[in-house]
């Protein structure tokens, strides 16, 4: 049997946004997240819990849950809600199942491998879901707003918090520089890949505002809200199952 080494050129890259490119990323991603948002990514966070409206002893599915940031925190914000967090990366889930075990939160969130456009749930299981950073990587996007507005119950919320890249105002040039320079940069100083540059490309690329809430509409998803935040850098869009208005 041959044990000639593969060429460079024959061998696959993991697919960019896949669960295998975050799987590189994962021991440094918060830190970078802080890095990159300069610190603001938790504030953001925030907002997005309080969009969900929870009523007490919610259940939540967080998708894209990554390292269980915003898990955390709604288990936190919640504490009598449990949580299903959702991600295709087997590295970042093991970076979240740790940050759960250490927080005591074992028994309000659980983690498990998949992906947004073929979830593992019934229909009308969740009061409310979530996903941040996430539907950006999505490769089908109508699939997966499909699929959140078939495991969410009536009146209940998806709330989607989405990086985007600001097109006018005075800031506009300074958030386009920081996205296209500085973001690459920072993130390929420390991890040493090429992640962070797709991160850039995929903001870019991300539709407007206007358009990505038509598709929410359109795949199920009713917009109460789009909201930019942060100069428009990012967006949370808030929606609960049913026609466009």
């Amino acid at each position: 049997m041959s044990t000639a080494p593969v060429p460079a050129s024959d061998v696959k890259s993991p697919r960019d946004g896949s669960g295998e490119m975050f799987d590189a990323i994962a021991p440094r991603y918060d830190l970078l997240n802080r890095l990159i948002s300069l610190g603001v990514d938790q504030g953001w966070r925030t907002k997005t819990v309080h969009a969900l409206a929870l009523p007490r002893g919610a259940r939540v599915l967080d998708l894209a849950t990554g390292t269980a940031d915003l898990a955390l925190l709604i288990a936190k914000t919640h504490p009598d809600a449990r949580i299903d967090g959702v991600d295709p990366s087997v590295k970042m889930l093991e970076v979240g199942k740790a940050k759960v075990v250490a927080a005591g939160a074992g028994e309000q969130v659980s983690l498990s491998v998949g992906t947004a456009e073929r979830l593992d749930f019934p229909d009308a299981t969740f009061d409310g879901l979530s996903i941040a950073f996430g539907i950006r990587n999505v490769t089908d996007r109508p699939r997966a707003l499909r699929e959140m507005a078939r495991v969410v119950k009536p009146g209940g919320r998806v709330a989607i918090l989405e990086l985007s890249e600001p097109k006018g105002g005075f800031l506009a040039p300074f958030a386009r520089f920081h996205v296209h320079q500085v973001v690459p940069f920072v993130g390929g100083l420390l991890s040493g890949s090429h992640e962070y540059k797709y991160l850039q490309r995929s903001i870019a690329a991300f539709p407007p505002a206007e358009e990505f809430s038509r598709l929410m509409g359109a795949s199920g998803l009713r917009v109460l809200e789009a909201r930019p935040l942060t100069f428009g850098v990012c967006h949370l869009y808030v929606a609960e199952p049913g026609p466009p208005a």
